[in-house]
This record gives C-alpha cells, sequence and structure tokens, in this order.
C-alpha cells in the first residue's frame, strides 16, 4: 500500500514534473508491483486451492492469504498504471489537470468505475458526434 499511494500522490502532483513523475508513477512502481505480483503467484500459486475457472474457483483461490496478497497486488498495480494513463490521455486531450484529478481517487478506489468516469468526461467534452457529422469529417 504504501508503495502504490507514493505514486498516487506523485499522480496528484504531476503538473510540477510531469515527465518524472508519469516514468515513476505510470512505470516504475507499476513495474515493481507486477514484479512483487509475478513472484508471490510463482511461489504461491501451484499450492493454492481453487483457480480461474468458475467464481467458486476463484473463491476459494483468495482463501490463500498469499494469493490473496498477490490479488490485492494485481489491482494496485494495474490501477495506478491505468491512473498515470489517464493523466498522460487527459494532457494530449488538453484537460486541465485540475478537471482529472478528482476522477483519480475513483480509479484507485474502484479501478474499472474510475475508468468509465474519464470516459465520460472525454465524451461530454468532444460531445457525441451524430451520423451527418461523422459521414462529414470521415
Amino acid at each position: 500500500n504504501p508503495l502504490a499511494l507514493m505514486g498516487w500522490l506523485a499522480l496528484a502532483v504531476a503538473p510540477l514534473a510531469p515527465r518524472a513523475i508519469d516514468l515513476f508513477a505510470g512505470w516504475v512502481l507499476p513495474g515493481l508491483l507486477s514484479l512483487g505480483y509475478a513472484v508471490l503467484m510463482l511461489v504461491h500459486f501451484a499450492d493454492a486451492p481453487g483457480g480461474f475457472q468458475t467464481l467458486a474457483d476463484v473463491q476459494a483461490l483468495f482463501t490463500d492469504a498469499d494469493v490473496a496478497l498477490a490479488g490485492w497486488v494485481h489491482y494496485l498495480a494495474f490501477d495506478l498504471f491505468i491512473g498515470a494513463w489517464i493523466l498522460r490521455d487527459a494532457r494530449r486531450e488538453g484537460f486541465a489537470h485540475w478537471v482529472v484529478l478528482p476522477i483519480l481517487p475513483f480509479v484507485f478506489l474502484v479501478g474499472p468505475a474510475g475508468f468509465v468516469a474519464y470516459v465520460a468526461l472525454k465524451l461530454l467534452r468532444r460531445g457525441i458526434p451524430s451520423t451527418d457529422t461523422e459521414l462529414r469529417h470521415g
């Protein structure tokens, strides 16, 4: 958690050093967390109950504390990676940082819902083109 929180705090202050923070919070930290995940899964998955075939198998899998930890690290890594991607994309789209900043806690806490919030923000900003507009502008 502390490692991931450092990344999220860095994303919050990203305008201060966008390239360095993107490297740190968007690549290095998710990479380290992903490596930790891989090690945990390599060491503990084979002996754990359950698997990924059914919901019941996944529930059984997470009864193993080490595999549950790996699952938690998985979420930390991917949510942080997506949060950094959102900020990169928002910069390309011309969003002010303060506009996207409220979305980051949603990505951290409820990952996919935060991603949906960002996509909705993009659609609202662009407007949803009509079929006629799409045909004229290709």
